[in-house]
């Protein structure tokens, strides 16, 4: 069988290293951009990191910052609208996954406009042409969208997230730069830190998963699980290793896949707009213990690189302690416990089970889920 791994063309990685990106325009010949944030970036100066570069290098843009969570058809639709009348060559992603989706999508679309309607670009999307360049910045230390194939939309008037899969959407550069995430409050480093720890271990076993991208899973499991405590608690040290775990974690999974845990959060931003490092976080001790039975000695690696002593246990022990470490970690960063305490109502249940039964994440779980399987999760996070 082959394997196939894409990955940007060039990523920068360390403290300044969004100085490199007016070298990268001017080497390309770019002659305008068009940045897609938010409000929230923009307000708080981190779009200036950037802009203030961009305009002593004498480069010209213009800003998108309509971006919200969970990112709507109606906002990528906006974002073409802008694209095309700015008379913009390139685009500028600073975010997290959210603006990261939307420039992708603006992006694809804009290049192969037959996908206009958006919702025809749900799972591996046939499109013919590449994206129009995206140069990624990420502000998190979480979605690895900068690196991934992947993005996602929700759809508002359905109440539902779906994935698109594009090898014609990854960024063309990538600047993973700490200095872009310092500012990030605590409980968004713990909720994207989980997210990449997720992206880590669901595809680690994923069915997809093959000795390159497991070599780099547990690195970034390593890496997050020292890392994700002080990262929360204000260590710039630490923020630095978690935006190098996250990109790791992401040329893993953006190759192989994931499984059911994101499968099931979907829904749940979907119907409640909650936070998918949160949903993620919630749901991936339980669905661990769902799985752990098809996953071989794999749950006694994922221990080990989260620094907890498995020598002497039985597999069913490591099994059970690689998901405690888990549980530990997310006690830790403040996680919410239960799906009830973020609002997720009981009686939804069935829809969001049905959802993510259908979700294109779920086919990669290492164990096949029915849909009462899948609902009988929920309760059990509820």
């Amino acid at each position: 069988m082959a394997n196939r791994m894409i990955l940007n063309e060039t990523a920068w990685f360390g403290r300044g290293a969004v100085n490199q990106l007016a070298p990268e325009v001017k080497r390309r010949g770019y002659r305008k951009a068009l940045i897609v944030t938010d409000t929230t970036l923009v307000a708080c100066g981190v779009v200036a990191k950037l802009t203030s570069k961009l305009d002593k290098a004498g480069l010209d843009y213009q800003i998108f910052d309509a971006v919200m969570p969970n990112p709507t058809i109606r906002v990528v639709q906006q974002g073409l609208a802008v694209f095309k009348e700015s008379g913009a060559d390139y685009l500028i992603a600073i975010g997290g996954g959210s603006p990261q989706d939307t420039c992708k999508a603006i992006g694809i679309i804009t290049a192969n406009p037959e996908f206009a309607d958006v919702r025809s670009l749900e799972g591996v999307a046939p499109t013919q042409r590449p994206s129009v360049p995206i140069l990624a910045i990420p502000t998190t230390a979480g979605t690895a969208a900068e690196v991934t194939i992947n993005y996602v939309i929700t759809d508002e008037e359905k109440r539902r997230k779906f994935v698109c899969v594009d090898p014609h959407d990854i960024p063309l550069v990538a600047f993973i730069d700490a200095d872009m995430m310092d500012s990030m409050p605590a409980a968004l480093k713990a909720a994207t830190g989980v997210d990449a720890l997720t992206h880590a271990i669901e595809g680690y076993i994923t069915r997809g998963a093959w000795e390159l991208t497991d070599t780099l899973h547990l690195k970034a499991i390593e890496i997050i699980a020292r890392s994700l405590r002080d990262s929360v608690a204000g260590n710039s040290d630490a923020v630095e290793d978690m935006a190098l775990g996250q990109y790791i974690a992401g040329m893993g999974f953006s190759n192989v896949g994931l499984g059911l845990v994101h499968g099931m959060a979907h829904p749940l931003g979907a119907f409640y707009n909650t936070p998918h490092g949160v949903a993620n976080a919630i749901l991936l001790p339980h669905i661990m213990r769902y799985n752990a039975q098809f996953t071989g000695e794999k749950y006694r690696q994922i221990a080990q690189a989260m620094g907890v002593d498995v020598s002497q246990a039985t597999l069913d022990q490591a099994r059970e302690l690689a998901v405690n470490a888990v549980e530990a970690l997310n006690q830790d960063v403040g996680i919410p416990a239960s799906l009830e305490q973020i609002g997720v109502r009981k009686e939804d249940i069935a829809q969001l089970a049905q959802a993510a039964f259908d979700d294109a994440c779920t086919g990669g779980n290492p164990r096949t889920a029915t849909l009462e399987e899948i609902a009988a999760l929920y309760r059990a996070a509820f």
